[in-house]
C-alpha cells in the first residue's frame, strides 16, 4: 500500500467528474462548433471546477473530447488516466444513452447499481452528464438526444487493478464518484468495492463468503473451501466496513481470515485493523495467555517482545494457545457487529499462511 506523504495534499477529481466535462465540451462542440477549454462544470456540492482539454475531435454528427485525470495526491490507479466523451446525435426524441468504448467497463454480473449490460458508469456521473446535456441544450436550442460513448485508452490493463474482474465488471474501468472529488487516502473508494462485492455476492445467491485481510490469507481460504472468486472480499483493514454493511445485506456464512497481528486488533474491538490507526497491545496478549496457563516468565517475554509475530512465536514454543484466544474473542467481535445475522467463523493465520486459531468453524 502506497504510504501517506507528508504535509497538506492535494484533492483530485474523480473519473465522473472527468468523464462529465468531456461530455459538456463534446456536446458544446457538436452543437455550436468550438470546444470551451478549459470547460467548467459543477458538482454535486455546488464546486465548479475547470477542465483543460488533453484532445478533441469532430466529425459529421459527432464530438470527441478528452481530459486527463488528476487525483492529486491520492494513490489512484486511474491517476493521469485520459477519459474520452464521444457524443453522437440521434434522432429526435432518442433521449440520452450510455455506451462503452474502449477501456470503458461493463457490467456483467447482477448486484450493481447498473443493469447488467450496461455500461459501468454509476448512477452519478451518469445524472451528471445528463444535466449538462441538458444545460448546453437549453442555452443554445437544441435537442438533447445524445448516445454518449465512454472511452479511456489503456483501461482494460488499468481494470486488473481494480476489483472490477470479481465484480464482473469486464473490458475497463469503471466512471465513479459521488461528490466528483477524490479526498486523497480517504479510503472511500475501497469501502465503496467492499460494498459492491457483497452486493455482487447476495444477487448471484451464494451463501458462503470470505472477506479477507489479504492474498495470503484469501489463497488459504481457496485452498481451504474452493470457493468461486466472486465469493471473496478483499476486506484488507477495513473489517467495520465489512461487518457493518453485511449486517444490513447478510449472507448465510461468512469466513474471517486474516493474520495474527491484525486479528489480535480486532479481537481487542478495533475495527480499523491498520498500522497506524491501531496498535497491537502486548501487554492485553500477555493477560490472554496466563488466562491459558502462560507463566510469568512467558508473559514477561510477550510483553517485551517486539512484534506480535514474535509474541505469538513464544506462546507457541511455550504451548500456550494464544492464536485460538484472538480468534474467539475476534469472532465474538465480528458477531456482536453483525448482530448475530450473519453466521462467523474466524481463522487465523501465521506469516507462512499456517492457520493458528479456528472459532466457529465451518469444517
Amino acid at each position: 500500500m502506497t504510504r501517506k506523504p507528508e504535509g497538506p495534499l492535494r484533492r483530485g477529481w474523480t473519473t465522473g467528474a472527468c468523464a462529465t466535462a468531456a461530455t459538456k465540451a463534446a456536446f458544446t462542440a457538436l452543437v455550436t462548433g468550438q470546444f470551451p477549454d478549459p470547460v467548467e462544470i459543477t458538482l454535486p456540492k455546488g464546486e465548479r471546477p475547470s477542465f483543460p482539454l488533453a484532445l478533441r475531435r469532430a466529425g459529421k454528427g459527432w464530438a470527441l473530447a478528452g481530459i486527463v485525470k488528476d487525483a492529486g495526491d491520492d494513490p489512484d490507479v486511474t491517476h493521469l488516466a485520459t477519459i474520452q466523451a464521444k457524443v453522437k446525435a440521434l434522432p429526435r426524441g432518442g433521449g440520452i444513452h450510455f455506451k462503452a468504448g474502449s477501456g470503458g467497463g461493463t457490467v456483467t454480473r447482477p448486484g450493481l447499481p447498473v443493469e447488467v449490460g450496461e455500461p459501468a458508469i454509476n448512477p452519478v456521473p451518469r445524472r451528471m452528464m445528463a444535466e449538462v446535456i441538458e444545460e448546453v441544450a437549453v442555452a443554445h436550442g437544441a435537442e438533447p438526444d445524445v448516445e454518449i460513448e465512454i472511452s479511456v485508452p489503456g483501461g482494460e490493463e488499468l481494470a486488473k487493478q481494480t476489483w472490477n474482474p470479481r465484480l464482473g465488471i469486464e473490458g475497463g474501468i469503471s466512471i465513479l464518484g459521488t461528490t466528483g472529488v477524490v479526498h486523497p487516502f480517504s479510503c472511500s473508494a475501497w469501502i465503496a468495492s467492499i460494498h459492491r462485492g457483497i452486493d455482487v455476492i447476495r444477487a448471484a445467491g451464494l451463501e458462503h463468503a470470505a472477506a479477507c485481510t489479504g492474498s495470503t490469507t484469501e489463497s488459504a481460504v481457496q485452498e481451504r473451501y474452493g470457493l468461486p472468486e466472486i465469493a471473496f472480499i478483499d476486506m484488507g483493514d477495513f473489517a467495520g466496513a465489512t461487518l457493518k454493511y453485511l449486517r444490513h445485506h447478510p449472507v448465510k456464512q461468512l469466513t474471517l481470515a486474516g493474520g495474527f497481528g491484525k486479528f489480535c486488533k480486532l479481537a481487542e474491538g478495533f475495527l480499523d485493523l491498520h498500522s497506524g490507526r491501531s496498535q497491537v497491545n502486548l501487554n492485553t496478549l500477555a493477560a490472554w495467555a496466563g488466562e491459558r496457563g502462560a507463566n510469568d516468565l512467558t508473559k514477561r517475554r510477550i510483553v517485551e517482545a517486539n512484534t506480535a509475530t514474535e509474541a505469538l512465536n513464544i506462546a507457541l514454543q511455550q504451548g500456550v494457545p494464544l492464536a485460538q484466544v484472538v480468534a474467539d474473542k475476534a469472532r465474538d467481535v465480528a458477531v456482536e457487529h453483525v448482530n448475530g445475522k450473519v453466521a462467523i467463523e474466524v481463522l487465523v493465520y501465521d506469516r507462512d499462511a499456517k492457520l493458528v486459531g479456528a472459532a466457529g468453524a465451518f469444517a
